[in-house]
């Protein structure tokens, strides 16, 4: 997309990732193959091992070399020394045997270094800060219907590895014994930032069945993830215009209207990182590999910082891109992408706006709440992957989302305090969640409540089919937890699971249409993406306010 010289009406702006499409490795399982569980870690772990057949000659010389020297020692002990001595030399072998043993199992049960989850910056919360109580969500206040997103003129441009496997997925554990384990106790275990969690399959099985995940909706996530797997080009991209894919070849209907191809990679990328899945593991490792490569490729280096923004993706793209790239190096700390990681979370740093604190679709330009979301979620994956992020970056984030708030903050407009909106209120609402603001804060509980009114926009809603509204506005209301979120949940996950395509080539992915909110211009990939993160959401972001993960 060109360059704006006025503000987009609020009517061209929530579709957020609509401007990303307009403007945002590996083979995939053989055919006839039966499809792994969306747990991969086993059957990675056992099909990258090392044959045993050219070491078993070798082996076998040294085994026959140990029960020689161990015959020796015996027949010395047995044969000179006296009885006595002889017994008393074995049984103290044997006691300081059992003491390594004791040792060794003592000091690996307490090697597991606690958790440690990594917050955005101290950034100044408004002036309205009183104490509310969230027993009043159980009877929302009225919250006026928020009005319709429309989508922005795309531009048209060129083409775009494998094919899908049919079987029904089969998925490893059972749930009923997911949810006996404590949640609490797992994540005092594992290690590292709450992306590392994702990491660990049995905390990943807990917090899915503790937050409301079920079977099926992992079933519909496992099938999107082979979608997704089948629509990667050669060169390791993506497009929104997948129909041009070898593979596909128009078999899949819903294409989008530009190939976004940097903003297009990131997002497809994204469901895989989600599911613990990275380029050193799991059944994707190979597609996420060739993905992550085709990234550092196309970054352009300046100073110290490095930039995916292009025409078609704009900041969109680039916040989105950042985004991978923080997330991959968090879970691995893979020093191959730490500069890489670091050098995009600069650019975001250089192209916020100095005097208003936001960002649009070109670097240093005044802000809009849409793409705002992205960088500030960028930003915070840096920071939990321990990257440098400045806090005056975020203070200054702060003082933009208090130029579009409405209604003392439970509500934010695009570019200034307008119409209350659905899509860019939840945005402002997870913005303020990330720098800083508590369950209890008044702003945000109003704003959930109106969240909580509105409900998910299904083909039932008003806003029909409004996936960017659902992204934004299920992170807000999963990290919010309670009754809020148990009603959200249940409407927004078993709709997804139910409007999956589960024929032919568009096996797994999603195309919603009606009222446009980036559906059009991102295509089935973008829809296809949006929702798979929304049920992963589960184990995708660890609740913000968790005391026993909020039960009210």
């Amino acid at each position: 997309m060109g360059e704006r010289s006025t503000p987009a009406s609020a009517d061209q702006a929530d579709q957020g990732l609509a401007s990303a499409a307009s403007g945002v490795a590996g083979p995939a399982p053989l055919p006839g193959k039966a499809p792994a569980g969306p747990h991969w870690e086993l059957d990675a772990a056992l099909a990258n091992l090392t044959p045993l057949e050219p070491r078993l000659a070798e082996d076998e010389a040294v085994d026959i070399q140990v029960a020689a020297e161990t015959e020796s020692i015996w027949h010395t002990l047995v044969t000179y020394l006296p009885s006595w001595l002889g017994s008393t030399v074995v049984h103290l072998l044997l006691v300081l045997t059992l003491a390594l043993f004791t040792s060794l199992a003592v000091g690996r049960r307490d090697a597991g270094p606690s958790l440690v989850v990594s917050t955005l910056g101290n950034a100044e919360e408004p002036e309205l800060t009183e104490e509310v109580s969230t027993e009043a969500l159980d009877q929302p206040e009225e919250f006026d219907d928020l009005s319709a997103l429309s989508p922005e003129p795309l531009d048209d441009l060129p083409p775009a590895t494998i094919e899908l496997d049919p079987a029904e997925p089969v998925l490893p554990g059972s749930p009923d014994l997911a949810a006996e384990i404590d949640v609490e106790s797992l994540l005092a275990g594992v290690g590292g930032s709450g992306l590392e969690t994702r990491l660990d399959v049995d905390t990943r099985h807990a917090l899915l069945i503790q937050g409301g995940g079920t079977q099926q909706s992992e079933e519909a996530v496992f099938l999107a993830l082979q979608w997704l797997a089948a629509h990667q080009r050669y060169n390791g991209s993506w497009t929104f215009q997948h129909h041009r894919h070898p593979d596909c070849h128009g078999r899949c209907d819903d294409p989008g209207h530009t190939p976004g191809t940097n903003a297009a990679t990131a997002l497809a990328l994204l469901p895989f990182l989600g599911t613990g899945q990275t380029h050193r593991n799991g059944e994707y490792k190979d597609t996420i590999d060739r993905g992550l490569k085709y990234l550092l490729r196309s970054m352009k280096h300046e100073k110290d910082r490095g930039s995916l923004w292009d025409p078609d993706g704009t900041m969109y793209g680039h916040g989105l891109a950042s985004i991978v790239l923080c997330e991959a190096y968090g879970m691995t700390h893979d020093n191959a992408l730490r500069d890489a990681a670091q050098q995009a979370v600069n650019f975001i740093v250089w192209a916020q706006h100095d005097e208003g604190g936001g960002w649009r679709y070109h670097p240093q330009t005044p802000g809009d709440t849409s793409v705002v979301g992205w960088q500030l979620m960028a930003l915070k994956s840096a920071q939990m992957a321990y990257l440098r992020v400045p806090h005056t970056t975020l203070r200054r984030t702060g003082y933009f989302l208090d130029s579009v708030a409405g209604e003392r903050g439970a509500v934010y407009g695009y570019t200034k305090p307008e119409a209350r909106r659905p899509a860019t209120t939840a945005i402002g609402l997870l913005c303020r969640m990330y720098l800083g603001w508590t369950r209890q804060t008044a702003p945000l509980v109003r704003g959930v409540k109106g969240l909580d009114k509105l409900g998910p926009s299904t083909d039932k809603s008003d806003m029909r089919n409004n996936m960017y509204y659902n992204y934004y506005a299920t992170q807000v209301m999963h990290h919010f937890g309670g009754s809020p979120w148990r009603r959200w949940n249940a409407v927004m996950r078993d709709y997804l699971v139910e409007t999956q395509s589960r024929q032919g080539h568009e096996l797994g992915s999603w195309y919603f249409d009606g009222a446009d909110h980036g559906s059009s211009a991102g295509g089935r990939l973008y829809c296809t993406a949006m929702a798979a993160m929304i049920l992963e959401v589960y184990y995708r972001h660890m609740p913000l306010y968790r005391e026993r993960i909020i039960q009210d």
